[in-house]
């Protein structure tokens, strides 16, 4: 009697933490690395660049290719309406979606989510980690509009 006990409080917290290490790989799967999307970059595969940021820090430096939505922080409906006009450029393509923001925070999963209501599968969405203040290669920036 003891053992089975045993065995199935072992069996309950191996679940538990498979079941835990499940949850955190999906809360982070949609965070890509500068340096993931840097490959990504150079090696030619496409990829839908979605720049939140205010003008003013677009103007200053964006990764080049990057859509200009100033939707940045997405948490009006205002703002997040500004990305109605990047939905037809994804919907015609199966490419990832790269969300761009200042940091990488709550303006990127705002849009994240927005995006994810619109249709946008969330295995092509990303959010760039660290966001443009984390962009560690300016030789892929490029200033102005």
């Amino acid at each position: 009697m003891f053992k089975a006990k045993t065995l199935g409080l072992k069996l309950v917290f191996s679940l538990v933490f498979l079941f835990s290490a499940v949850l955190l790989y999906a809360s982070q799967n949609n965070m890509i690395k500068p340096e993931e999307l840097k490959n990504w970059l150079t090696s030619g595969k496409k990829v839908i660049l979605v720049d939140i940021q205010p003008h003013e820090d677009f103007v200053k430096g964006h990764i080049k290719g990057s859509i200009e939505t100033n939707a940045f922080p997405a948490s009006k409906d205002e703002e997040r309406k500004r990305l109605d006009k990047v939905l037809p450029i994804i919907q015609k393509s199966n490419d990832p979606v790269v969300i761009i923001c200042p940091r990488g925070r709550s303006g990127a999963k705002n849009s994240y989510d927005y995006l994810k209501s619109k249709g946008v599968p969330e295995n092509r969405l990303y959010i760039l980690e660290g966001g443009m203040a984390g962009w560690p290669y300016p030789e892929l920036l490029e200033k102005g509009k």
